[in-house]
């Protein structure tokens, strides 16, 4: 009982959290909404006993992807009023696709087969549950034994991708100042100081000399 209303709880929370981020007019306001629909979601994994799940998705998603948006929406110049010029020409379009979109989850709801799926898990034991081990130990334990070479791939994509990007967004601009570290430890105190004895009234230049 307490189970059940702990989920209800989360998942009314997850879907206004959800229509907030729509509905919100302030872009930071959507991406706090954002932030609390992922903390609800992550207590929704918590309840079925996916505790891995649920800090991953507070970890990388609330520490990370969310706090990205929010820093980006925060720096960036936005014009609210030319964004909401256009929501009226867009709406039946939206609309139409709202409503493609919940008959869509409406059919899945009646023709999903709870009983079959029940009936499957309750047959199938838990990953590690023989051992004694926990949710987190037994993802450990197949992620780093059965799938580490697959692990370390993806791993190896993404750090592709990195440095991919930073090819792509590196540019060697003319004009640029740029520190030269080797020529700064080069110097010395002759090439570094120069004493000048410039008249009352007259300027040094940036060469040392006496204008």
């Amino acid at each position: 009982m307490i189970q059940a209303a702990v989920f209800y709880l989360f998942a009314a929370v997850v879907v206004l959290s959800g229509l907030m981020v729509i509905l919100a007019k302030n872009p930071v306001h959507s991406v706090l909404w954002l932030i609390l629909a992922f903390f609800n979601a992550a207590g929704l994994f918590l309840v079925i006993g996916a505790e891995f799940v649920a800090m991953i998705l507070v970890i990388v998603y609330v520490g990370a992807v969310a706090v990205l948006f929010l820093f980006v929406v925060m720096m960036l110049d936005i014009d609210f009023t030319s964004l909401r010029a256009g929501f009226s020409r867009y709406l039946p379009f939206g609309a139409l696709l709202g409503l493609v979109l919940a008959v869509e989850l409406v059919t899945v709801g009646f023709f999903w087969e709870f009983g079959d799926l029940a009936l499957q898990a309750r047959a199938a034991p838990a990953p590690g549950a023989n051992a004694g081990l926990s949710n987190t130990q037994a993802i450990g334990t197949i992620l780093y034994t059965d799938y580490v070479f697959i692990f370390q791939l993806a791993g190896m994509v993404l750090l592709t991708a990195m440095i991919g990007a930073i090819v792509l967004t590196l540019r060697q601009r003319p004009g640029v100042k740029r520190q030269n570290v080797a020529a700064q430890n080069a110097r010395t105190p002759e090439t570094s100081i120069a004493v000048t004895r410039p008249k009352v009234g007259a300027g040094v230049d940036t060469d040392g000399g006496v204008k």
